[in-house]
């Protein structure tokens, strides 16, 4: 190629360059202006969450997430941050009684909703039986699925699955325990089901 020859690359920045002369600076200060984030005041939103029958006025970041709102901003700590990607469930907890990845939810919009943590679900002197069931069959381990399972078991209960085994394991398929205490969760399940 000779050395007067203009290549594609060139043509496009003589072309480019062009384009903005000819268009003027008010253009490139709206791409310049287009590319920066939008600025909102604070930034933070005023929301009211009922958790465990308390009620809780916070001022949060509109895209914080039901569990850290819980474990940050509430300082209830028994939900646990396994993935942060809604396939291990240890993050579950009740809205309005349903079983929900509080990871995957943001916290405005469980706002009028009653949310329900494992703090909530029973205390040390009045477990729930599916809590009760789970200590007598071992069904924690190292504990940290624990809170998750129990919620999402407790859910189940109120849900329409058949009593199967198999039922019980499709409906916590969305719980993951790394320790591999599935025998004793079931177990606990099933004598949590029949009380």
């Amino acid at each position: 190629m000779a050395s007067n020859e203009l290549t594609r690359r060139d043509m496009l920045t003589v072309a480019a360059v062009g384009t903005g002369a000819l268009v003027g600076g008010s253009f490139s200060s709206e791409v310049a202006s287009a590319a920066e984030p939008a600025k909102t005041g604070s930034g933070m939103m005023d929301i009211s969450l009922r958790v465990n029958g308390a009620e809780h006025r916070l001022s949060l970041d509109p895209r914080t997430t039901l569990l850290d709102t819980l474990r940050e901003h509430l300082h209830l700590t028994g939900t646990k941050k396994g993935c942060d990607h809604g396939q291990c469930g240890a993050c579950t907890v009740h809205i309005d009684g349903r079983r929900v990845n509080s990871c995957l939810t943001l916290a405005a919009m469980a706002e009028g909703a009653e949310i329900t943590t494992i703090e909530g679900l029973g205390d040390p002197d009045h477990l729930h039986p599916m809590q009760r069931a789970f200590l007598e069959h071992d069904g924690y381990q190292c504990g940290y699925c624990t809170s998750g399972q129990i919620m999402s078991a407790t859910a189940m209960l109120k849900e329409q699955w058949g009593e199967s085994d198999a039922e019980i394991k499709e409906a916590m398929s969305g719980n993951i325990c790394r320790c591999g205490a599935y025998k004793n969760i079931l177990a606990a399940i099933r004598q949590a089901r029949k009380a």
